[in-house]
């Protein structure tokens, strides 16, 4: 009798347990799926694209726990990168890296987004306690201004040391793709017009990200990839360029999205990308 209480009691905490999940994982049909074969997947990947919201604290636990746990099975064969860090910020980023600079000169001198300590420093610092190769991937800020103002064009006005710091000219763009079509609809401008250039800023992050990805990738090696969700849903966006550069390459994605409800994933999120990570929309953001 004692042995069947002990049953029920387990019963009952695993039910309320289960009540409150702070997360799901779903494949591309919808179905609930592990997270052990979410990374079983990204061990069999070239480059994993794991799109965040920015502000989600439980997508960014996530990644540094992928991130761990590729590093247990890779060691030294796996690389980071991010949308978060800008590619004229790369010296200073490996100067904090081999410790040459403290954190204190880091955050003086590097663009750091807002939520940086919470959300960023972590991967960051497991970089560097590991040695690890840490990626600034994403085009300087003021450049994807320039396109926004002023379209492509601008960017054969800049010199050479510029042009270090994002993509070959001239930039591939398909205006037809629907993340740039969405984009473009959403984006206003002066007198309800709309921004044409708005979706071409919005390229050229892709172009960069996809860029230096592929500049610091290696064969044998895992490339994982930290950047918006937009950047890589629907196997646009970076997918796009990557697959351009090189059709062979085995690239997972990851997305991510809030739901009032984890019990299933809604039909608009169904087959954005390999894996889905589903949240609660009142979960607590990081800014």
């Amino acid at each position: 009798m004692k042995k069947l209480w002990i049953v029920i009691l387990i019963g009952i905490l695993c039910s309320f347990s289960a009540d409150k999940p702070a997360y799901k994982i779903f494949d591309k049909e919808g179905v609930v799926t592990s997270y052990q074969q979410l990374l079983n997947a990204s061990l069999k990947s070239d480059i994993v694209l794991f799109g965040e919201l920015h502000n989600n604290p439980i997508i960014h636990w996530l990644q540094l726990e992928l991130t761990k746990d590729l590093h247990t099975q890779l060691g030294q064969k796996l690389i980071l990168g991010a949308e978060m860090f800008e590619a004229d910020d790369q010296l200073i980023l490996n100067e904090y890296l081999n410790g040459r600079i403290k954190d204190s000169q880091l955050d003086a001198e590097a663009k750091l987004w807002p939520n940086y300590n919470t959300d960023y420093k972590p991967l960051l610092d497991f970089a560097k306690e590991n040695k690890l190769n840490f990626i600034a991937t994403n085009i300087p800020r003021r450049y994807a201004a320039m396109v926004s103002k002023s379209g492509f064009e601008v960017l054969d006005s800049l010199n050479t040391e510029a042009r270090n710091y994002f993509m070959p000219l001239p930039v591939a763009y398909d205006a037809e793709l629907p993340c740039y079509k969405t984009m473009l609809k959403m984006g206003g401008g002066p007198m309800g017009h709309k921004n044409l250039n708005l979706p071409k800023a919005q390229a050229v992050k892709d172009a960069t990200m996809a860029y230096f990805i592929l500049k610091n990738y290696q064969k044998g090696n895992v490339f994982l990839h930290y950047n918006g969700t937009y950047h890589s849903e629907n196997y646009e966006g970076i997918v796009w360029y990557l697959k351009k550069a090189n059709p062979k390459l085995k690239i997972l994605t990851i997305a991510s999205v809030e739901q009032t409800q984890l019990d299933s994933l809604e039909a608009g999120s169904k087959s954005i990308a390999d894996f889905v990570l589903i949240t609660p929309e009142s979960m607590t953001k990081t800014h």
